[in-house]
């Protein structure tokens, strides 16, 4: 009785033990989860499922291109290139030297309506070759001292265009410097059309980016004038064409919001448009287009979104048809060890 006591008590002690032990220990508490014991998927690719999953993929695609290329179509635009036609012919052998000139630079075009466009038609304004993702020309900007009037004096990230005889330059950095200065006037049987240039520009920006008590200070008062002038007694909150401007493009060909037009434009229409030619693209070979476009569902005119569903259909039924065909010409049976590499080959090991 004392002997098994002994042994009772002995094990009861040993348990203790390799409890304390377990507990003491750093290995993870058991679980499924961390011992990769839970359930896994593992498809088996058969012939039937691979095509019917590219089968199905190509019923999607096809028909999504299809309408998006037709919401495409839908969309009317009259694009104008001006940049040429605008300087005089006696000054087109030296175009920079005329742009950068003084005098002016009025230039008056026409714009035929073909079809008829439903408001609102968006008024555009389209720079080519114009790099705004450039490295050093994203970062110079201080979006601080846009949100806040305490960080008017955070110009750190805007050399060049950081200060002006010792004081701060609001907006400053090259984007605001170099913002766009073309204006357009339109008008249609001698009549204005009025283009409203508010809400151009995102809530969001408005709102949270660009500050309602700070306004612009110093700006353009350099010995250089890149491009527009703002008004020093409107916040820049309000400033949407400065909004508009500074969400940079990703490509060097880009179009920006320049107002909307809040009426119809009818088939056989002409449209005469007034503008004031000052942006200087001549300096590094870029080009400018005065765009009217209406929208769709889907938005502006973009063919690229409709041809990539249908290329990547049209490949996913391709694919189909092929691996159909192969499969009824010269089937195989799943899982066949004959096509094994050492069964095909006598001498493989």
């Amino acid at each position: 009785m004392s002997s098994n006591t002994a042994s009772s008590s002995a094990g009861a002690a040993g348990s203790a033990d390799s409890s304390t032990a377990r507990r003491n220990s750093k290995r993870p508490k058991y679980s499924r989860f961390t011992q990769q014991e839970l359930p896994a998927c593992k498809p088996i690719l058969t012939p039937c499922w691979v095509i019917s999953t590219f089968l199905i993929v190509s019923v999607i695609f096809i028909p999504l291109g299809v309408i998006s290329l037709f919401a495409s179509q839908d969309v009317i635009e009259i694009v104008d290139r001006y940049d040429n036609d605008c300087i005089p012919a006696p000054a087109r052998a030296n175009k920079v030297a005329y742009i950068q000139g003084p005098g002016d630079k009025t230039c008056n075009r026409t714009l035929r309506v073909m079809k008829r466009m439903k408001q609102p038609v968006y008024v555009y304004y389209q720079l080519e070759n114009f790099y705004q993702n450039h490295r050093r020309y994203v970062k110079s900007r201080s979006d601080s001292q846009l949100r806040s009037p305490k960080y008017e004096n955070k110009v750190d990230s805007c050399k060049p265009e950081d200060e002006n005889g010792g004081q701060p330059i609001v907006p400053c950095g090259l984007i605001a410097w170099s913002l766009f200065n073309d204006t357009y006037v339109l008008s249609r049987n001698n009549r204005s059309i009025a283009v409203n240039k508010k809400g151009i520009a995102w809530k969001s920006d408005r709102e949270h980016k660009f500050g309602e008590k700070v306004f612009p200070k110093n700006f353009q008062k350099g010995n250089l004038t890149g491009g527009a002038s703002l008004d020093p007694n409107i916040p820049l909150s309000e400033q949407e064409d400065l909004i508009v401007w500074m969400r940079t493009a990703a490509l060097p060909t880009f179009r920006k919001l320049y107002g909307k037009i809040e009426t119809d434009l009818e088939a056989g229409e002409t449209i005469h448009v007034t503008l004031q030619n000052y942006y200087n693209t001549y300096s590094f070979n870029g080009q400018k287009k005065l765009v009217l476009s209406t929208t769709s569902w889907l938005g502006g005119k973009n063919d690229f979104l409709g041809i990539a569903y249908l290329t990547v259909g049209g490949i996913c039924f391709f694919l189909a048809i092929s691996f159909t065909v192969m499969y009824l010409v010269k089937p195989r049976r799943l899982g066949d060890p004959s096509y094994l590499s050492w069964n095909r080959n006598p001498g493989g090991r």
